[in-house]
């Protein structure tokens, strides 16, 4: 073979390789037949081609996803000098794909193609989440890496930079060295946009969008959301048919507002999956069972509300026949990643002994997970159970304390029990007077039945001379 040959096998897998990322047309056959002009350009010591080879297995594209050969790959191409496959080596470590997560090895990585010209992105990346180094909570490692990069014309680093200044701001000492300066932000969005950083056009959007560091103008956000989206950015399209949902900057359209959703999901993009299955579920044309499609979609990339939801459905009976037990699955498997909804709606199958057996000793383990992330309905369930002596022993002063926190996070039932309380003289003495106090309370909060109950208890004061 020639240099000659050999550049145009590269090119041929190269080209078709792009066209399968980029377009989806036909991409087994494309995937394939891109792995076979790599894996031939490659023979001859191409380092191009190992490291496309390398993404082609990272990604699972015309062959089955596998990250140590994707790595293996890449250490070759590594060996002929590709920053790129450098990189690629440092995140797979980094999120332990293919090798025990080390986030030691993934920084001597990054500083590997960053001493060759590579940017310094994901350096300042592992110094801002503090993985494998210090924690960095001020960020000015972070920044000063970016910093670097962004003089070496690192459009991805000029982007991080204004993300720290946009979103954030304090450590745990309370101190704020950027103090959320959207105008800075700005400043640093703009650079990187102007280098064609598709993620920066959409930040840029996002700022008009909600008056960050800029006057509101829709108008403006929707055409910054465009030029990301025409580069294949699946958040600015999302945004689009956010600004279409709501009629923000152009007349209000579901329709357009659903089909850039679906532009965005068949890119792959989860929140996309996720709207259009709320689109589905609450707004015009209402179809549980899309809705259902979408959400499983979503869950099966990893969203959590997205588990929850498809739960929530089988809990209902909506889009699929009412099943407690795949609901109770589906809770399982968004609890897992700390949906606080799921974890309540565990507790509350227990409690009523849906698609389980009835547990009230679970459900309480359940609803106190919930109540420690602040949920006020889980509050009031823990109560309910000291109240009536479900799963620990009926203590009435405890069910108070527990519909108190419930009450204080605006619960309505929670104040209708701490009037009943009250007016049974259950863990308090009786009285009337604070017993209608609370069921007003509860009243003003959209309970149905406090105002009766108010009204009862004002009968047994006792008449004013």
């Amino acid at each position: 073979y020639t240099p000659a040959n050999l550049a145009l096998q590269c090119y041929f897998g190269i080209t078709l390789l792009g066209k399968a990322l980029r377009y989806e047309i036909a991409p087994s056959a494309n995937y394939v037949k891109a792995m076979q002009w790599l894996k031939r350009a490659a023979a001859l010591g191409d380092g191009a081609a190992m490291y496309n080879i390398g993404v082609l297995y990272e990604r699972g594209k015309g062959v089955p996803q596998d990250y140590l050969k994707a790595r293996n790959w890449y250490s070759r191409a590594a060996g002929y000098g590709d920053v790129d496959a450098m990189f690629n080596i440092g995140v797979l470590y980094a999120y332990g794909q293919g090798a025990p997560q080390d986030y030691i090895r993934a920084k001597n990585w990054y500083n590997q193609a960053a001493a060759l010209g590579d940017d310094l992105f994901s350096v300042g990346m592992l110094e801002e989440k503090g993985s494998g180094v210090p924690q960095d909570y001020d960020y000015s490692d972070a920044m000063d890496w970016w910093r670097r990069a962004a003089a070496s014309g690192s459009a991805r680093a000029m982007y991080n930079i204004g993300v720290l200044y946009s979103i954030y701001g304090k450590g745990p000492t309370g101190e704020s060295n950027y103090h959320y300066e959207y105008a800075k932000a700005m400043v640093w969005f703009q650079k990187a946009a102007a280098l064609g950083n598709g993620s920066a056009m959409d930040a840029i959007g996002v700022a008009y969008a909600n008056a960050q560091g800029v006057p509101p103008d829709y108008v403006k956000a929707m055409g910054w959301y465009r030029k990301s989206a025409a580069l294949g950015n699946t958040d600015a399209m999302c945004n689009i048919g956010v600004l279409y949902g709501n009629g923000q900057g152009v007349p209000r359209d579901n329709a357009k507002c659903m089909r850039w959703y679906r532009k965005a999901a068949s890119l792959g993009d989860v929140q996309a999956m996720f709207s259009i299955g709320a689109m589905c579920d609450n707004g015009d044309g209402v179809d549980f069972a899309k809705a259902m499609e979408w959400w499983r979609r979503a869950a099966a990339a990893g969203s959590a509300r997205a588990m929850y939801n498809v739960g929530r459905l089988y809990g209902k009976g909506q889009g699929a026949p009412r099943n407690y037990a795949e609901a109770m699955e589906w809770y399982r498997k968004a609890a897992a990643r700390s949906n606080d909804e799921a974890i309540f709606n565990i507790g509350w199958l227990y409690d009523h002994g849906c698609g389980v057996p009835q547990d009230y000793t679970k459900a309480m383990a359940w609803w106190r997970k919930s109540a420690a992330a602040g949920d006020g309905l889980a509050m009031c369930g823990i109560g309910t159970l000291y109240a009536n002596g479900q799963g620990v022993p009926q203590v009435y002063t405890k069910a108070l304390e527990w519909y108190r926190k419930s009450a204080t996070a605006g619960d309505g039932e929670a104040m209708l029990r701490i009037g009943e309380l009250y007016a049974n003289g259950r863990g308090v003495p009786k009285d009337y007077a604070k017993a209608r106090e609370w069921y007003q309370k509860a009243a003003h909060s959209g309970d149905p039945y406090a105002a009766a109950a108010a009204e009862k208890a004002a009968k047994k004061l006792p008449a004013r001379n």
